[in-house]
C-alpha cells in the first residue's frame, strides 16, 4: 500500500496533528453544553476565519477517514456548531463561483462576478471586512500557503475588478487596508522584474516563476512603513511584535501537479507555524484582531485529481485549526469559523471494488486503524455547485447553525466590527 508507507502518513491521526502542535484542547461538546445551560461567554473580541479553498464535505470525509478512522473526528469537525453555505456567484456567465466571488461575498455580504475582488457586479469597490476591522481599532492579519495576494486573503483587505493585479493588490495592503501581520508566498508580486528576492527567479521546480511587479519594490515600501520583512523559519521565529511581513515563496508555497509529475508540498513554513506567530503578534492588541487564515493547497491539487497531496493539504489544513482552537479555548472572547469557499474536483469517495472502477480515480488509502480502504474518484478537474460546511466556536458560533448563503458570513461578523 503505497500510500500508508509515505513519511508524512506515518502518523496521521487527529491526536497526533493535536499534540505535534503541542496543543491541549477542552472538549467542545462539554463547552457547547456549557452554554445551551446558561453559562455565558463574552462577546466576540477577537475573529478567526479559516478557508479550506476547494473544501468541501467529501473532503472533510476523506480526510476524516485518513486521518481519524471510522470513529474519530478532525478537529474541524470537532467545533460544537454546524451548518452549510450556498456558493453561488453573480455572475452572468456561470452559476459556479471561484475563489474570487466565494471570497468577496464573505468580506462585503454583496454577491458578485467571478474574478472580482470585493467590488459589485458593476466594479464599485465595497467596504471589507479587513479594512473595517482595522478601522474599528482592531489588529488584522492574514495566513496562506497561496500568494498573500490571491483572491481569497486581497477579498478581504482590497478592492479589484481583476484578481489577477496582484501587485496592485499589494499596494492596497500597505497604503489603504494595512494588515499588521501578512505571511504567505507570491515574493513575485512584490517585487520588479529582475529584481530576484529571497527566493530566485526561474526556479528549477517551475521556470515559469520570477519577479513581476510593475509597482516598483513592494518590499523596500514596506519596511519604510514599518514592517519587519522576513523569508526563512528562522527569521519568523526571531520577529519581535509588530507589523510583520512573511514571504516564503516566489508564488504558492508548493507547486501543484498531476501525483507524481513534480507536486510539491513542503512549505518552507507550515500554515500552523504561521497561524502560530499571527496569533502571537494580533493579541497583543487589546482592541482585539481578525485574522484569516488559509489552505490553498486543498483547491489547487484537487484541481489537479491529485488526492495523495489533497489530503496532505488538509491534514495541514488541520494542525492550523488546532492553533486556532486552542487559542480560543484559553480566550474565551474568540470566534473560530472554519468552511470554504467552493468546492474542487467533484470529489467523491468509493468502495474498493474492481468492478465499479472510474477511469479518474486515486488509491486505494487507508481508513486509519482498520484494514478498509477506500478510492477518491474525480468528476472534473473544476469547481462544482456543490455547498459547503462550516463549523464554528465561540460566541456567536450558534448562529452558523443552518443553510444559509455565503453572504451570511459578512452578516454574523460585520457587526463585530
Amino acid at each position: 500500500m503505497l500510500v500508508r508507507s509515505a513519511r508524512w502518513l506515518a502518523a496521521p491521526v487527529v491526536a497526533g496533528l493535536i499534540a505535534a502542535a503541542g496543543l491541549i484542547l477542552i472538549n467542545p461538546v462539554t463547552d457547547a453544553t456549557a452554554e445551551q445551560q446558561g453559562r455565558s461567554r463574552p462577546a466576540a473580541r477577537n475573529v478567526i476565519f479559516i478557508n479550506g479553498d476547494g473544501m468541501a464535505a467529501a473532503h472533510r470525509e476523506a480526510a476524516r477517514l485518513f486521518y481519524a478512522g471510522l470513529n474519530g473526528r478532525l478537529v474541524m469537525d470537532q467545533l460544537p456548531y454546524s451548518g452549510q453555505l450556498t456558493t453561488s456567484p453573480d455572475d452572468p456567465e456561470t452559476a459556479i463561483t471561484d475563489s474570487a466571488a466565494g471570497a468577496s461575498a464573505w468580506a462585503t455580504g454583496v454577491a458578485t462576478y467571478n474574478g472580482a475582488i470585493s467590488v459589485d457586479t458593476d466594479g464599485n469597490p465595497l467596504p471589507t471586512l479587513g479594512a473595517q476591522a482595522k478601522a474599528a481599532g482592531k489588529a488584522t492579519g492574514l495566513v496562506t500557503t497561496a500568494q498573500v495576494t490571491d483572491a481569497s486573503p486581497a477579498a478581504f483587505f482590497s478592492n479589484a475588478v481583476d484578481r489577477a493585479a496582484q501587485d496592485d493588490i499589494a499596494r492596497q495592503y500597505l497604503e489603504r487596508s494595512k494588515p499588521d501581520v501578512i505571511l504567505g508566498g507570491g515574493e513575485d508580486w512584490w517585487l520588479p522584474a529582475g529584481t530576484p528576492g529571497a527566493y530566485p527567479d526561474q526556479p528549477a521546480e517551475d521556470p515559469a516563476e520570477g519577479s513581476r511587479s510593475t509597482k516598483g519594490n513592494l518590499i523596500n515600501q514596506a519596511k519604510a512603513a514599518g514592517y519587519q520583512y522576513v523569508s526563512t523559519p528562522r527569521q519568523l521565529a526571531a520577529a519581535r511584535p509588530g507589523k510583520l511581513l512573511g514571504l516564503f515563496a516566489n508564488q504558492e508555497m508548493f507547486q501543484q501537479r498531476v501525483e507524481g509529475a513534480g507536486d510539491i508540498y513542503s512549505p518552507v513554513v507550515s500554515l500552523s507555524a504561521m497561524t502560530k506567530k499571527a496569533l502571537e503578534n494580533l493579541s497583543a492588541d487589546r482592541d482585539g484582531f481578525f485574522l484569516l487564515i488559509e489552505e490553498e493547497a486543498v483547491d489547487e491539487f484537487a484541481h489537479n485529481n491529485n488526492a495523495r497531496r489533497t489530503l496532505q493539504a488538509m491534514g495541514e489544513l488541520d494542525k492550523a485549526v488546532a492553533v486556532a482552537r486552542a487559542y480560543a479555548a484559553n480566550h474565551r472572547d474568540t470566534l473560530v469559523v472554519v468552511t470554504g469557499d467552493h468546492e474542487t474536483g467533484g470529489l467523491a469517495i468509493e468502495d474498493v471494488d474492481a468492478a465499479d472502477e472510474s477511469v479518474d480515480e486515486d488509491g486505494p488509502f487507508p481508513v486509519h486503524g482498520t484494514d478498509f480502504q477506500f478510492f477518491v474518484d474525480w468528476t472534473t478537474k473544476s469547481h462544482t455547485g456543490q455547498s459547503v460546511p462550516v463549523t464554528a466556536f465561540g460566541p456567536g458560533a450558534e448562529r452558523f447553525t443552518g443553510q444559509h448563503p455565503n453572504t451570511y458570513v459578512h452578516e454574523i461578523l460585520q457587526p463585530l466590527f
